[in-house]
């Protein structure tokens, strides 16, 4: 997938804006930070999370290897005057952005476009202080027809929750919650497709 072509259109799906401000709702309703905590989120995007955020934390740094949407944030970051956001064009899983005391990581619809999930639960908890929490909101396990147009997509068809869980106590994490909070609708070929989203959050505990 060309996310830096997507890039200009990103931010007019309504229902990309909505599930961000469910799922940041969510996530200050469970961790409840008081604006002295550091954050990162890991595949940014154009900050939709992050903007839904931006009260919440000390300082919010917003990582992703896509240019074109990092252009994105920095322009909406200059127009709204936001002053606690650090972009960062970067890839964390193989180079190594020197941070701050991280004290949480959260990403959005990220995940299930990365091959190896053990090595990136392991680079994300380097990063992340311990007790800190780390959150992820991705897709519940589904048939693979969410990504069925994109020729040779080798990511994951979402996640079953134990399994997940599973995989984050061995990178040293524990999870402190879980929902479905959000369904995704495809029209595709006339048929209304729902895909559940579900929101994760972890501790990291060693």
């Amino acid at each position: 997938m060309n996310f830096d072509k997507k890039a200009q259109e990103w931010d007019k799906s309504t229902q990309r804006l909505k599930r961000a401000e469910i799922i940041a709702k969510e996530i200050n309703n469970f961790i409840k930070p008081n604006q002295k905590l550091n954050a990162l989120e890991f595949g940014c995007g154009t900050g939709l999370l992050s903007f839904n955020l931006k009260n919440s934390f000390k300082t919010i740094f917003l990582a992703d290897t896509s240019k074109g949407m990092i252009d994105v944030l920095k322009k909406k970051i200059e127009i709204q005057g936001i002053k606690n956001f650090i972009p960062l064009q970067t890839d964390l899983l193989s180079e190594k952005p020197q941070f701050p005391s991280i004290d949480v990581i959260y990403t959005l619809m990220t995940l299930h476009h990365i091959p190896d999930i053990n090595h990136t639960f392991n680079i994300l908890n380097s990063i992340l202080t311990m007790n800190g929490y780390f959150c992820i909101a991705d897709l519940v396990k589904e048939d693979g027809s969410f990504h069925s147009h994109i020729k040779d997509f080798d990511g994951h068809n979402g996640f079953e929750k134990e399994e997940l869980s599973k995989m984050l106590n061995q990178s040293g994490f524990e999870v402190k919650y879980y929902s479905e909070c959000f369904e995704i609708e495809v029209n595709e070929d006339g048929k209304n497709l729902k895909y559940p989203l579900f929101l994760m959050i972890c501790r990291k505990i060693s």
